[in-house]
């Protein structure tokens, strides 16, 4: 199902899916460690090598990809949005044993496969970043849909995590990523992240308070700082990589903005041979079948 939309959009946005893989496939080697025991260990972490607490395969990603994958299929089966479709398709990913699951996407997930609930209450607990990791097809998909990409985002978080920071981290991160698909510009993307922290300053990321934790606050800090410090895709990848801690989704949120601000055609070449060719076929797909969905709502 090809997509109409300009070449040059459909290469970002392929840019942002695969930046989001590379990403998490580089931080997943060092996710957990200090900066400093990466320099003990790594020097300056730069290849694709797995490995990591979870000894993965080279080329193989965490529950960072896999996830949005999933949200992806749930909306390419609805052939639009089925909140109970993407619940299903959450459920599904978790009951195949994923390599990794985020305790609180996990007590989310579980408690819709025990009760059908597709929320749960407002909880100061769910200000993890797992909301946040996986919306990319949202984004995708309504990308020409703003009320939807809003309503969209915001049904798929509750799922797992009802917080008014983590929301904000959704629809901010989710904002700046469309601006950089549709060609913006970077001022217009900036300025998302800079309505982000007028609205909620502990967001501040100037100076950079230098955390990398899973708690959305530490995350978006990260990403926000290495993204609009680094030009380059593959510089800012690796910076925010070697911060360690939560550098899986810290540096696949920077490989899905930098992908998206650059394309898929400036991506590394030597990092996307390392990727396993089913996962980089499945995100090619995909795009391009979220592509074709974002052109139809837009034409409602």
């Amino acid at each position: 199902m090809p997509t109409l939309l300009p070449g040059e959009t459909a290469d970002r946005a392929l840019g942002a899916y695969l930046g989001l893989a590379l990403g998490d496939a580089l931080g997943a080697t060092v996710e957990f460690l200090t900066p400093r025991e990466i320099r003990q260990r790594h020097g300056v972490h730069r290849e694709i090598v797995g490995g990591g607490w979870l000894n993965l395969p080279r080329g193989a990603v965490t529950d960072d990809t896999t996830l949005s994958l999933a949200l992806g299929q749930a909306i390419l089966e609805a052939h639009g949005w089925s909140l109970r479709g993407v619940a299903d398709s959450f459920a599904a990913w978790l009951l195949a044993g994923p390599v990794d699951c985020g305790n609180t996407c996990r007590r989310g997930i579980r408690r819709y496969l025990a009760s059908g609930a597709l929320q749960g209450e407002p909880s100061d607990g769910d200000a993890g970043n797992g909301a946040l990791m996986r919306n990319l097809p949202v984004v995708l998909a309504t990308l020409l849909d703003e009320d939807a990409f809003r309503r969209w985002s915001i049904e798929q978080a509750h799922i797992t995590h009802h917080n008014a920071l983590s929301d904000a981290a959704v629809l901010a991160l989710g904002s700046m990523t469309r601006s950089l698909i549709l060609q913006e510009g970077v001022d217009r993307c900036e300025a998302h992240a800079l309505d982000l922290v007028r609205a909620l300053p502990v967001f501040r990321y100037r100076p950079y308070p230098g955390r990398a934790s899973g708690y959305v606050v530490d995350t978006v800090q990260t990403v926000l700082h290495h993204v609009l410090a680094h030009e380059d895709f593959e510089e800012c990848v690796v910076a925010t990589a070697n911060r360690g801690d939560d550098a899986d989704t810290t540096a696949a949120l920077a490989g899905m903005l930098a992908g998206a601000r650059c394309g898929a055609r400036a991506l590394p070449a030597r990092w996307l041979a390392a990727l396993e060719r089913e996962l980089v076929g499945r995100i090619t797909m995909q795009t391009a079948e979220l592509l074709a969905i974002a052109e139809e709502l837009g034409k409602r």
